[in-house]
Parts: structure tokens; C-alpha cells; sequence
């Protein structure tokens, strides 16, 4: 039995993808965990993390319609911890106290092998803690004891595992998204960039795409649906879930790749939003969640969506109906019925015939 479209399924994606009907998914478009200490991820090693990656994107060709798309959200790990790093040191010159140099303290200490510290300190005029800082390197960026951090491109690794399941990347984008200061803690002691963007990869499974330029306006094309930046402001309010992306960045990806009445794949649902932007285009969806409470939080969600949906379809409907039908609905609504119209019980006034 196929799993059921336009439901959240509760569970891991890796025992789930394979219970999806072959072949029926238009796009899938996800983010999954960024291997950066959240706290659904914090028990998951490096390894753990690139396997789990590497097995979802595998199940995704028999799944995927050909001619269908994966579109993977993710960013470079800014701050991968690595061992085999040399001690970073750096030297904020506004922030310096003392003159001394690590050359001034080794010229001291060759002129006084004996000396400790707390003399070298006093010889030079300065304190123990630059000694300390001068000679084992301990003025370096994330404290004393720590492994370095570097930059780690992940597209690398994502667009292996795609090609290994027979895609090809057919398109990146750039989401230009808010600076994310509060994570910059060490920018003071160096010279890297604040975290402000991510990445979308496009893999396109072989067969026949239709090519269809009417689903966007000439503006749309023109301001994001042909431009390989997309300037969108991140959620502000993570108070349901730690990272939530924010519902424009799926919903330009599905009207972009979809026709009304695709199904739509999201296997890191998380708090729905992947889902709220698809009932919203009028395309069916897939969620898997692996927290229970995101499960029901995404239920909860789309099940709001759809009901505001179906007031705004029937409200459009009513503006539609020729202007007896209107008046009609409108005495109904004043507890008028059909019925004693004919029979002459009531007088229809103009304030009841107005609408």
C-alpha cells in the first residue's frame, strides 16, 4: 500500500521513502539537519550525519517522476571542528594590552633559561597571562583547549550521493537570508564573513520536463524565477522550531517546478512549512517528521491552512454567483427560507435585499 498523500507521516525517512508510489513525486524540496549542534542533531556524529544524507537522497530516484527534481536547502558547516588544524592565533590590535611580542618573550627566556614565567613577567613589565599566551599559543579563537574550526563545503558530498542515485545537478541557487550575528561569537579575531546565505541544489532525474512559462508572471521571472540570488528574510520567530525556513523559499521552488496538482515530498518536514506552501499553490504533499512533536505541530498547521483555503475558495464563489443566487444566500443567512418568500409570509425589505 502506497502512503497516503496530503498527510504528515510520523517516523524515519529512511524506512518511510520506500512505501511512497514509484514514480509520483513531482519535487521533493527539503532541508535536513545542517550538522551544527541543534538540538534534534546534537547526539549525531559527522559520519552519522553524511550517511543519513547519502541513504535519503539514494531513495529518491524510484520515488521521483522523470523529469521530477530534488531540491536540497543547505548550508557550509562555518565552524567544523578539526584536529589537525595548526593553532589559529590572532591578535586584535584595538583590544591589545601589552606590547610584548613572542619574539621579546623567547629572547628573555634565552637570556634566562631559568627564569619562570612569573620572572619573565616582571623582567618584561607585563603580566603572566601574556607570557602564558606568548609561548604556548593560547591567545587563539575558541579558547584554549578546543580543536580548531574551519569552513566545510558540503555541496561536494551532497552532489556525490545525488549522482551515485542516477541525478544530475541541473541548478543552484543562492538564498541571501539574514545576518546571523549571535552566531558570529569570534568575528572580533578574525577576518571570516558573518553567516548570511544558503544554498538550493536542483537534481533533475532524467525524462521529459515540461517547459511551462505561463505559471509566472513576466515580473516573477524577471525578479526571482531566472535569477540564481534569492533575497528573502529569514523567520524571526523560531519559538516552534529551531530552524525553520522561511514558507517563501519553498513555495518559489514549487510554482517554479510543479504544476497544480503535483505532489510535493518534504522528508525533514519539521514544523510544516514545506506543506503549507504546497496546499497554498494547489499541489498535494508528502511530509516525514522523526519528533512526534513536530508531527503534531505540522498536522496542526496544515490542517488550519486547508481550512482557510477552502473559506477563501468559497468566499470567491459566492462573488461569483449571479446576483439572484447572492440575494437568495443572504436572506437564508437572515433566516429567510425560499419557501415563505413564495408563500408571501415575510416582506422582503431593502435593508434584507442588500448584499
Amino acid at each position: 500500500m502506497s502512503l497516503a498523500i496530503n498527510q504528515i507521516h510520523l517516523g524515519d525517512a529512511r524506512n518511510i521513502l520506500s512505501q511512497i508510489e514509484p514514480g509520483s513525486i513531482a519535487c521533493s524540496v527539503w532541508s535536513p539537519p545542517y550538522h551544527v549542534g541543534k538540538g534534534y542533531e546534537k547526539d549525531q556524529s559527522y559520519e552519522e550525519w553524511v550517511q543519513l544524507l547519502k541513504e535519503v537522497i539514494g531513495l529518491h530516484f524510484p520515488i521521483l517522476k522523470p523529469g521530477g527534481f530534488l531540491v536540497i536547502n543547505i548550508a557550509d558547516i562555518l565552524a567544523f571542528p578539526d584536529p589537525s588544524m595548526p593553532r589559529f592565533q590572532a591578535v586584535n590590535l584595538r583590544r591589545q594590552r601589552s606590547d610584548i611580542t613572542r619574539e621579546d618573550v623567547l629572547e628573555a627566556k634565552a637570556a634566562y633559561p631559568h627564569y619562570n614565567r612569573y620572572q619573565l613577567a616582571e623582567l618584561l613589565g607585563c603580566s603572566e597571562q601574556t607570557i602564558d599566551r606568548q609561548l604556548n599559543g593560547n591567545n587563539i579563537r575558541g579558547g584554549k583547549y578546543d580543536a580548531q574550526t574551519r569552513v566545510h563545503l558540503v555541496g561536494e558530498m551532497i552532489e556525490s550521493a545525488a549522482s551515485e542515485a542516477g541525478l544530475y545537478l541541473y541548478d543552484r541557487r543562492i538564498w541571501v537570508k539574514d545576518a546571523a550575528w549571535e552566531n558570529s561569537k569570534w568575528h572580533t579575531l578574525s577576518y571570516r564573513s558573518v553567516d548570511e546565505f544558503e544554498y538550493l541544489y536542483f537534481f533533475w532525474k532524467p525524462g521529459i520536463t515540461i517547459i511551462d512559462r505561463s505559471k509566472l508572471s513576466s515580473d516573477e521571472w524577471g525578479t526571482w524565477g531566472s535569477r540564481a540570488v534569492w533575497t528573502i528574510p529569514s523567520v524571526r520567530a523560531n519559538d516552534d522550531h529551531e530552524a525553520k525556513f522561511p514558507l517563501e523559499l519553498p513555495r518559489r521552488v514549487i510554482r517554479l517546478l510543479t504544476q497544480p496538482g503535483d505532489t510535493v515530498l518534504d522528508c525533514f518536514m519539521g514544523s510544516g512549512t514545506t506543506a503549507l506552501a504546497a496546499i497554498r499553490e494547489g499541489r498535494n504533499y508528502i511530509g516525514i517528521e522523526l519528533l512526534p512533536h513536530y508531527v503534531k505541530l505540522a498536522r496542526k498547521a496544515c490542517e488550519a491552512e486547508a481550512l482557510r483555503m477552502k473559506l477563501f475558495e468559497d468566499t470567491s464563489e459566492l462573488y461569483k454567483r449571479p446576483a439572484s443566487s447572492t440575494r437568495q444566500l443572504k436572506l437564508m443567512e437572515d433566516g429567510i427560507s425560499a419557501q415563505q418568500l413564495e408563500l408571501g409570509e415575510v416582506e422582503v425589505t431593502e435593508q434584507a435585499e442588500s448584499v
